[in-house]
C-alpha cells in the first residue's frame, strides 16, 4: 500500500522545523507585587488577561499531524503568574458552538468524546513525566501524571491535585481559568531545566480533531517528547522553594455489616473509625504523605475476572490516594512493586524527594493481612491466604544523566509480624535514550525469601531488557524476561515464574489510507503489525528446562478512523501446554475488534471476539471456543441533571471435542452516575458472575457458581478535600448448586474535612 503524500502550508513547515515565530514559546505574565489574586471564574475578563502574552499556534495531531488547525476553531494560551500559584487561561472558538459536548461527568471521565482543553505541565524540565489537567466545556475537571517509560505509556488518571478551575460558555465557544497552585507542583530545590509544558484542545466532531500548542508528531518517541519552555518563568520558582505546605484530612466512617451464610448463621458489627490523610511539604523538593487507618469505601468495584482467566492472575489497578504521590518517580512495571499487595494498611509512611539530577521515594506501610498471596510458576499462580499481620517496604532511587540516561535502584522488604516469614528484593535498573527515536532499557532483580518456620530461605532472579525504536514508517520492540522458579516479591506482581520470555513486534505505519471494498473507509491511521512471543521453562527439580508453555503468532492490521473509530483484526497461532505432564495444543483462532463514538449520547461502543479453538486448561483439550466482549457508554441530559451509564458484557465459551457444550462464563457489569450538579452525584454499581461446566462426557464434575455485588453511594463535595458520602453494599456467592447462598450487607457514612 502507496502511503499518501500530505501537503502542508509553508509556514507550517517552518513552524514544525522549529525556525519560524509562530512556534516561539510560550510566555508567561507576572502580576504586580501585592496585585490581588485573579477570580477563577473562566471570563478572562480581567486587566490581566488584557497584559498576558497570548500563544495561538495550534497544530493538529489528530487525526493527522502537521495539519494546522481547522479554519474556525482558533485556541489560545496565556499564562499568569501570581505570588503563588500559575493561572493557565484558554480560549476556545468554536464556528458550531451549538454542537459543543459539555456533559457532567465523575472527576477522572474527561475522554476525547467531549470538548476539552487540557495543560501538561513538566516544572522538573525533564521531559520524563509531566503533570497534566484536562477541563472540559462544562467545568468537569481529569487530572494525573504521564511518566515516559512506562510500558502502555498512557495518562495515569489515579494521581488527584489540588487545583480551582471554571469554565464560561460563549456565544462563539467557551474559554476556561485554571489555577495551579505552586505548592502543588513538583520540581528541584535548587537547579533543574526550564519548566515546560503543552496545552491542547479537544474537538469531538466527525474527524475528533485533537490541537497541541507545540510541534507534537506522531513519529515523537513519547507523548511529551516536544513540551516548550516557559518564558519568564526563571525568577517564578523562587517564589515557592522554600514555601511549607501542611495539609490534614481526618476522615470519620461509621459502618454497620450483617452476614448470613445461608445456614441459619447470622453475625454482623456496627463500628466507628476515624482516620487521617496527612501531607508536608517542607520545601519544593521534599514531600511527606502519611495515612492512618484509612477508608477505600468510596473506591469503585474492580471489573470482574471471568473464571476462565484465573489460571494466571491479572493486575488491576491502584485507586488508593496515599499510594499515588510519587508515582513519577518509582516508573517501575508491576514485577518490582504492585501496591495493591497491601489490602488492609493500618497506618503507612512516606517520603519524597525530587532533585535536579536525582529523585527518591521511601515507603513503609502495616498490612493488617486478609488478603490473598500470589505464587506464581510456570503453568499457573497459586493463591495462599495472607493471615498475618505485615510490614511492607520500599526503597527507590534513581540518577538522571540528562534526557538521554538514568540509572536506578530499590530495595523492597516484607516482613511479618509473627513467625518470621520474610521476602527481600534488591534490583537496579538503568535506561539509555541514544537519539530522539529509540529507548533502551534493562533491569535486574534478586530475592531471598523464607516462609515461616521452613528452612534458611530460598533465592531468585528476574531480569528484563527491552528495547523500542520509532521511525515515520516503522516501529520495532523487542523484549527478553527470565523469572528463576525461587523469585519471589510479595510488594510486587508478575503472573509466571520458573520461564524465559521473549517477544518482538514489528509494526508498518502507512499513514493514511483509502480503504477499498463496499464499506468505503478513509483511515487516519493504517497499520500492519506482527507480535510474537514464546515462553519456556527454566529447571527445576522434576521441571526439565525449554519446555514450551506458550508459543504466540499473531499478525494483524489496526486502523483509526472518524467519530473516535479503531478497528483491528488478528489471526493468533498459538500453541499452549495446560501443565508440565501434558502435550503442547494448538489453538487457533480469528480476533477483531471495533470501537466507535457514533453520538454524543453515545460515547463509547467496544465489540471484541474471538473464535475459533481455545484450550480448556482444567480439563487439558481443546475445543472450539468463543469470547465476545461488549461495552456501551451512555451520556444523556434529563433537565439540568446528567446520567452516565456503562455497561460491559463478557462472555467465553468452549466446547467439548465432540462438540457439546463443556465450559461457560460469564460477567457482567452495570455503572450509572446520576449529576444533579457538579458537586452532588449518586452512584450505582451491579455486577454479576457466572461460572458454569456442564460435565459433557469428561471426568471433571458439573460446576454452577455465582457471584453478585450491588453497591449504592450518594457522594456530596463542599470543596477542595471536604465530602460526605452515605453508601449501602450487598455482596452474594453461590459456591455450587445446592449449597446454601452467603451473603453480606453494609450500610456507611463517611465524613471528610481539609485542614489547610
Amino acid at each position: 500500500m502507496k502511503r499518501r503524500a500530505v501537503a502542508m502550508p509553508a509556514a507550517l513547515v517552518a513552524a514544525l522545523l522549529g525556525c519560524g515565530a509562530a512556534l516561539a514559546q510560550p510566555q508567561a505574565w507576572r502580576l504586580d507585587a501585592g496585585a490581588a489574586p485573579l477570580r477563577i471564574d473562566g471570563r478572562l475578563d480581567e486587566p490581566a488577561w488584557a497584559d498576558a502574552p497570548v500563544h495561538d499556534t495550534f497544530v493538529q495531531y489528530l487525526p493527522l499531524d502537521r495539519q494546522p488547525a481547522p479554519a474556525g476553531y482558533r485556541t489560545t494560551l496565556q499564562i499568569v503568574v501570581e505570588a503563588h500559584a500559575l493561572v493557565i487561561g484558554l480560549r476556545a472558538w468554536d464556528p458550531r458552538p451549538q454542537d459543543i459536548r459539555a456533559p457532567l461527568m465523575r472527576r477522572d471521565k474527561v475522554a476525547r468524546d467531549q470538548d476539552f482543553v487540557a495543560v501538561l505541565i513538566d516544572p522538573s524540565g525533564s521531559r520524563r513525566s509531566a503533570q497534566f489537567v484536562r477541563v472540559n466545556a462544562a467545568g468537569v475537571v481529569a487530572d494525573g501524571m504521564f511518566v515516559v517509560g512506562r510500558q502502555d505509556e498512557e495518562e495515569d488518571f489515579a494521581p488527584d491535585f489540588e487545583l480551582d478551575a471554571a469554565v464560561q460558555r460563549l456565544p462563539d465557544g467557551y474559554s476556561v481559568e485554571l489555577r495551579l497552585p505552586l505548592l502543588s507542583l513538583r520540581y528541584p530545590h535548587e537547579g533543574g531545566a526550564p519548566w515546560r509544558l503543552m496545552a491542547l484542545r479537544s474537538i469531538p466532531r466527525d474527524d475528533s480533531v485533537l490541537l497541541t500548542s507545540a510541534p507534537l508528531t506522531k513519529d515523537a518517541i513519547s507523548f511529551i517528547a516536544e513540551l516548550q519552555e516557559i518564558g519568564g518563568m526563571d525568577a517564578v520558582a523562587e517564589q515557592a522553594r522554600s514555601q511549607a505546605l501542611l495539609s490534614i484530612r481526618p476522615e470519620l466512617t461509621l459502618r454497620s455489616t450483617r452476614d448470613d451464610d445461608g445456614r441459619g448463621r447470622r453475625g454482623g458489627s456496627s463500628r466507628a473509625s476515624l482516620g487521617a490523610e496527612i501531607k508536608w511539604r517542607p520545601r519544593a523538593d521534599w514531600v511527606f504523605d502519611a495515612t492512618l487507618n484509612p477508608d477505600f469505601s468510596q473506591v469503585e468495584l474492580d471489573v470482574p475476572q471471568l473464571a476462565v482467566n484465573t489460571r494466571f492472575a491479572q493486575a488491576l489497578p491502584e485507586k488508593r490516594p496515599f499510594f499515588l504521590e510519587s508515582t513519577d518517580v518509582i516508573a517501575l512495571p508491576e514485577a518490582a512493586f504492585y501496591s495493591r499487595t497491601v489490602t488492609d494498611p493500618a497506618w503507612g509512611l512516606r517520603a519524597t524527594w525530587r532533585g535536579a539530577s536525582a529523585d527518591a521515594t521511601a515507603l513503609s506501610l502495616r498490612d493488617e493481612g486478609g488478603g490473598l498471596l500470589r505464587r506464581p510458576g510456570p503453568f499457573g499462580t497459586a493463591w495462599l491466604p495472607q493471615q498475618r499481620r505485615s510490614q511492607a517496604t520500599l526503597l527507590r532511587g534513581r540518577w538522571h544523566g540528562g534526557e538521554q540516561f538514568s540509572a536506578g535502584a530499590l530495595l523492597s522488604t516484607r516482613e511479618e509480624a509473627e513467625g518470621g516469614a520474610n521476602n527481600r528484593v534488591a534490583g537496579v535498573d538503568v535506561e539509555w535514550r541514544p537519539g530522539p527515536e529509540q529507548r533502551w532499557s534493562a533491569r535486574a532483580m534478586a530475592s531471598r525469601s523464607r516462609d515461616a518456620g521452613i528452612g534458611p530461605g530460598e533465592n531468585g532472579h528476574h531480569l528484563q531488557a527491552d528495547w523500542l525504536m520509532r521511525t515515520p514508517d516503522w516501529q520495532f520492540t523487542a523484549q527478553a524476561i527470565e523469572i528463576s522458579p525461587r523469585f519471589r516479591n510479595d510488594n510486587g506482581f508478575f503472573d509466571q515464574a520458573g520461564v524465559r520470555i521473549a517477544q518482538t513486534e514489528v509494526i508498518r505505519r502507512w499513514g493514511e489510507a483509502e480503504l477499498p471494498g463496499p464499506f468505503a473507509l478513509r483511515a487516519h491511521e493504517l497499520e500492519t503489525y506482527l507480535w510474537v512471543q514464546h515462553r519456556s521453562t527454566l529447571a527445576d527439580g522434576a521441571q526439565p528446562a525449554g519446555q514450551t508453555v506458550l508459543r504466540q503468532l499473531h499478525p494483524g492490521l489496526w486502523l483509526a478512523a472518524a467519530r473516535n473509530t479503531e478497528a483491528w483484526v488478528q489471526l493468533q497461532f498459538d500453541a499452549e501446554r495446560a501443565r508440565r505432564d501434558t502435550p503442547l495444543r494448538s489453538t487457533t483462532r480469528l480476533a477483531a475488534g471495533y470501537t466507535v463514538n457514533p453520538a454524543p449520547w453515545l460515547t463509547r461502543l467496544n465489540v471484541e471476539g474471538e473464535l475459533g479453538r481455545r484450550l480448556d486448561v482444567d480439563a487439558d483439550r481443546v475445543g472450539r471456543g468463543t469470547q465476545l466482549l461488549a461495552e456501551l457508554n451512555l451520556r444523556a441530559p434529563l433537565g439540568r441533571w446528567w446520567l452516565e451509564s456503562e455497561q460491559r458484557v463478557e462472555h467465553v465459551a468452549i466446547a467439548a471435542p465432540d462438540g457439546r457444550r463443556a465450559r461457560a462464563d460469564t460477567a457482567l457489569q452495570w455503572l450509572a452516575v446520576l449529576h444533579a450538579d457538579a458537586r452532588d452525584s449518586l452512584r450505582v454499581i451491579w455486577q454479576g458472575t457466572r461460572s458454569r461446566r456442564f460435565g459433557s462426557g469428561e471426568a471433571l464434575p458439573p460446576e454452577d457458581a455465582r457471584g453478585e455485588v450491588a453497591s449504592l453511594v450518594f457522594l456530596r463535595r463542599f470543596g477542595v478535600g471536604r465530602s460526605l458520602s452515605l453508601g449501602w453494599s450487598r455482596q452474594a456467592e453461590r459456591p455450587a448448586p445446592g449449597l446454601p447462598r452467603e451473603r453480606e450487607r453494609e450500610v456507611f457514612a463517611k465524613i471528610s474535612i481539609d485542614v489547610p
